[in-house]
């Protein structure tokens, strides 16, 4: 009896030292294909001891894509990563193969690997001759009005740009020249507000040719825009940085709005001019420096979201505050002056008074 309890009491001991030891993974649930898959790692291993972290790609069975070994640290801690550059979309596993670890461990991860490049369309060419920039345009499905992230590596695998966030117009569109010391391969990189979108290489090479001529887009001035809130009673202000020349302003349509801007001389300006079905429109002689711009509805029944274009300027932006030009300044608002609740109640007194006199 005796032997029997000290064989189970064994069997407890060895189950409990073989459960304490612990593999906890973590990654992210989904990743666009040409970033790291960053696999990190907590355990309660000793420091030094070699892990196994394996990528599957998870279909009708799985396949093991690539393994790598990694230590523990000092911290308890150990990280490694997956290049995903030449994968394809779809599901995937990451897991620490280990048959003695604890219920709690969580060695196992899925990830979703998603392929977003297909939204980047280049108009810009993909080889061209060294003239001391290179040129990068194109469009973002679904970025209108919003911005993209762009990164740009050398050929010494040192950036030349970025990353940076520029402007896109109410097409998706977005150009930028960028200077660069010599030929070699960039890779371009975009990235917006959903996260990395995708890769473009463009070849520059160290002949001196005409074979690159700038699209038509290089040569258009681009439309910057932002938008925000509108009403009569809570205007949607802008920050407007100016280039020297022409400036043109212009809201969307459907709803008649007006546009307030001070120039830079302080001097208040009013544009009421289109109605509902056209856009409004403002243009001025631009000199390098900051306008900022009201815009609210003509009637007090309307409370939209307006768009504010701009041509021939370096950006737009929403400002958070009321800006001190307009706390000062005495708006030009156009007459449409909302009728008293008081003004009915007056005509009724008014006759009752008529009457009792009358009777009188």
């Amino acid at each position: 009896m005796k032997k029997i309890v000290l064989f189970m009491i064994g069997l407890f001991f060895l189950w409990g030292f073989v459960s304490a030891y612990q593999v906890d993974i973590d990654t992210p649930e989904s990743l666009s294909i040409g970033k790291p898959l960053i696999v990190t790692g907590t355990t309660t291993l000793g420091i030094g001891t070699p892990i196994d972290v394996v990528l599957y790609y998870q279909q009708t069975s799985t396949a093991e894509i690539e393994r790598k070994i990694v230590y523990v640290q000092p911290d308890q801690t150990f990280k490694t990563f997956f290049d995903t550059t030449r994968l394809k979309k779809g599901t995937y596993k990451v897991e620490v193969p280990a048959n003695s670890l604890g219920s709690s461990s969580e060695p196992m991860r899925l990830i979703q690997l998603i392929d977003r490049s297909d939204e980047i369309e280049m108009s810009s060419l993909s080889r061209q001759a060294f003239n001391g920039k290179i040129y990068i345009a194109g469009t973002i499905k679904g970025g209108e009005n919003s911005g993209v992230q762009i990164e740009i590596i050398g050929p010494d695998n040192i950036a030349v740009f970025g990353p940076s966030y520029i402007n896109t117009n109410n097409a998706g569109g977005f150009s930028a020249d960028v200077s660069i010391t010599g030929p070699g391969d960039y890779e371009v990189s975009f990235t917006d507000a959903k996260g990395f979108i995708g890769t473009r290489t463009v070849s520059i090479s160290g002949e001196t040719t005409t074979s690159f001529i700038p699209m038509a887009t290089a040569t258009t001035p681009p439309v910057f825009s932002a938008h925000a809130k509108s009403s009569r009673d809570t205007p949607a202000y802008f920050i407007v940085r100016t280039v020297s020349g022409p400036v043109i302003l212009h809201t969307s349509s459907s709803i008649d709005w007006v546009i307030e801007y001070v120039d830079d001389k302080g001097v208040l300006h009013m544009e009421n001019n289109q109605g509902a079905l056209n856009p409004e429109r403002a243009e001025f002689l631009g000199k390098g420096k900051t306008i900022y711009v009201k815009i609210y509805p003509y009637t007090y029944a309307d409370r939209s979201e307006v768009f504010l274009y701009a041509e021939n300027v370096n950006s737009v932006l929403v400002s958070p505050t009321v800006p001190a030009v307009f706390a000062v300044t005495v708006p030009q608002t156009p007459t449409e002056t909302p009728q008293s609740p008081l003004f009915p109640f007056a005509g009724l007194v008014a006759a009752g008074i008529a009457i009792f006199i009358s009777r009188k």
